[in-house]
């Protein structure tokens, strides 16, 4: 990748963070005590992906992941701070396995941003459970504990995925090249 190509992802994977951020403090469902919440955060790091692939998407959610932690995210543990901050944001970020281009019909993109998001928004979802079951099982009471984060880590996080399968299906309707993988050149 050329100097300057890569200074534009740099400043863009920055940028896209800070929405990320701006996003997550945004947050019209704060339902529940121990944290989560339905918010636009995943937007901004899938349309990195999309457009970038999947190391500039990793760093976008790790940035965002780190700064949440940075500016009052919930911490019990370390290993809790990191499953639930830098490493499920990070998942996002496997967005960009999928490639969007000019090329392809518009039933086939938006198939492939449902794919996408589904399986980006599934690990993360894995990581917020796996936090669950390790470092919040006092609050299962007497139902199994993985039953327990399944079902909590459930409520904010199919929203969230649906509400950013939603979004990026829009933008893709409305601007696709928002979201279309930018090609090296020259």
């Amino acid at each position: 990748m050329r100097q300057g190509q890569r200074l534009v992802s740099m400043v863009e994977v920055a940028i896209m963070a800070a929405i990320a951020i701006v996003f997550n403090h945004l947050t019209p469902f704060q339902l529940w005590p121990n944290g989560g919440s339905i918010t636009l955060t995943m937007v901004p790091i899938v349309a990195v992906a999309f457009r970038r692939g999947v190391k500039p998407g990793l760093v976008c959610g790790l940035l965002t992941g780190a700064l949440l932690i940075a500016l009052g995210g919930t911490v019990v543990h370390p290993a809790q701070a990191a499953l639930d901050y830098p490493i499920a944001f990070a998942a996002v970020g496997l967005a960009g396995w999928v490639r969007l281009s000019e090329g392809r019909s518009r039933q086939r993109q938006l198939w492939l941003i449902g794919l996408g998001v589904l399986v980006a928004g599934g690990i993360r979802y894995l990581a917020h459970v796996a936090s669950g079951v390790v470092f919040f099982s006092e609050y299962a009471g007497n139902q199994p504990v993985l039953l327990y984060s399944l079902g909590y880590n459930a409520t904010f996080m199919v929203p969230e995925v649906l509400i950013t399968l939603a979004v990026c299906g829009g933008v893709y309707w409305t601007a696709p090249q928002l979201l279309w993988r930018r090609e090296r050149r020259g």
